[in-house]
């Protein structure tokens, strides 16, 4: 697929098929993440893939109870490993973002594949922490649970900001006309 067309349509999907990701996509996928950028090279990350049924279930019941998320068939729990970092702006909190840069290589390739996702922030990572294992010193980062777009699917969104309100020029609020 043309990447601008994976950036463009790439939306938050709620609404699964109920279909199997094949292995083999599920594993392109996890490798667009694996490959991500990161300070240093740290690579500072980890993602769980959680298939189980019950596990899916109270992973939704921990994330405010959104369960369109044990109904996608794979949920993908990411993780982050803090490390010590001395630079300005995000110094120990830099982890974060090669995590989040990551995870949007993870759900990019998977937009690519026609698997569709939703970033959840909103969960409660201790006991998913609990449930899943994860040592102390692992951060749960973010929940994509992804599956086929049942319904509307993919498509352009339709709000966004033009380049005229975001973009400036040489300092903040010199608008830029391209």
């Amino acid at each position: 697929m043309e990447f601008e067309n994976v950036i463009r349509t790439r939306r938050s999907i709620r609404s699964y098929e109920k279909k199997d990701i094949p292995d083999d996509i599920l594993k392109k996928i996890l490798e667009g993440a694996r490959v991500a950028p990161s300070g240093n090279n740290r690579q500072p990350w980890y993602f769980i893939v959680v298939k189980d049924e019950e596990k899916k279930r109270k992973i939704a019941e921990y994330s405010y109870n959104q369960s369109f998320i044990a109904e996608a068939p794979v949920v993908i729990v990411c993780c982050g490993e803090r490390y010590a970092n001395r630079y300005e702006p995000f110094k120990d909190e830099c982890y974060l973002v090669d995590v989040i840069i990551a995870i949007d290589h993870l759900i990019l390739t998977a937009r690519n594949y026609g698997i569709g996702s939703c970033w959840i922030g909103a969960f409660y990572p201790n006991p998913i922490k609990k449930l899943l294992d994860i040592p102390e010193n692992i951060d749960v980062i973010m929940i994509v649970p992804l599956g086929y777009p049942e319904g509307i699917g993919f498509r352009e969104s339709f709000f966004r900001k033009s380049l005229s309100e975001i973009v400036f020029k040489e300092k903040f609020g010199n608008r830029i006309t391209l």
